[in-house]
């Protein structure tokens, strides 16, 4: 840097020695370095405006960015609550003997045209009320299967017979519940429950009954409340093969399962006593 001196300085500068002169350049070089720093600050501010217009720029972008794609999400969402995907198409049973498809349906709360989301979520409710909804019904799974398709897997009560009222027969089912629906003729394989006055008691017996063997089921006509002095829990059976049976409903279940042997040993029809041990005897002319 060069400095121009006067007169006055050239002729001090004659009489300073090397080291004052550089000393007095220092001192200059120093007093120009401490110039207005607003001077120094508004060009590196002017040399910033160009990056942070392109800073401010990408904000923007990245805000309409933002707000077209959740403008899409809403839109596509109600796009597709109103479209056939978001409802059942198909609502299949699988499993059901005694009750139709459309009973089932009704019982489980769901069929083909319902929101997928009444199913997505509450399946396992949906399953521990359909049986409450429907006696018959002993067990519900529920599968869904996607898009929009659906299966109920469903175990039964099996029939444990009819109780007749008013010439009427009504369906018991094994979990011992008289059914709301009559017939007029009972289905064969079952029994016929009679002369059960206490509902307690009756509801004893189609447990025990429950117990049994399909073959010894099968077998049996009908069976009557027939109490006594000695065994208030005493029944009477009136088997299919022409035989009759005696049994306490206590131990109904596990002494009938003797029976099949018994019947097989005997020479004519009779009387199988199995209230206290297991005999039988001939029918008297």
């Amino acid at each position: 840097m060069k400095f121009r001196l006067n007169r006055n300085d050239k002729k001090q500068q004659e009489t300073l020695t090397p080291w004052e002169s550089y000393q007095k350049k220092a001192a200059a070089q120093r007093k120009q370095a401490r110039a207005p720093k607003w001077i120094h600050q508004a060009k590196r501010i002017g040399d910033k405006l160009p990056r942070l217009k392109h800073q401010r720029n990408r904000k923007l972008v990245r805000r309409l960015a933002i707000l077209l794609t959740s403008f899409a999400v809403v839109i596509g969402a109600m796009v597709y609550l109103v479209s056939p995907l978001s409802h059942l198409q198909t609502v299949t049973v699988r499993g059901a003997h005694a009750l139709s498809a459309r009973r089932v349906q009704r019982a489980v709360q769901i069929q083909p045209g319902d929101s997928i989301f009444k199913l997505l979520g509450h399946t396992q409710r949906l399953e521990r009320q359909a049986p409450q909804r429907n006696s018959r019904l002993k067990k519900v799974t529920i599968h869904f299967k996607r898009p929009n398709h659906a299966t109920i897997q469903v175990t039964e009560y099996a029939t444990a017979g009819y109780v007749m009222k008013q010439n009427r027969y009504y369906e018991v089912l094994e979990n011992g519940i008289v059914s709301g629906q009559s017939v007029t003729q009972p289905k064969s394989g079952t029994p016929v429950y009679g002369n059960f006055k206490s509902a307690q008691r009756l509801h004893r017996m189609i447990l025990q009954y429950a117990k049994l063997d399909s073959e010894i089921k099968r077998n049996i006509s009908e069976i009557h409340d027939a109490p006594s002095k000695d065994n208030p829990n005493r029944v009477h059976l009136f088997m299919n093969d022409g035989n009759e049976v005696y049994a306490s409903i206590s131990t109904f279940a596990q002494k009938m399962a003797y029976y099949p042997g018994i019947a097989a040993k005997m020479k004519q029809k009779g009387v199988v006593n199995l209230e206290v041990g297991a005999y039988s005897t001939p029918f008297t002319k």
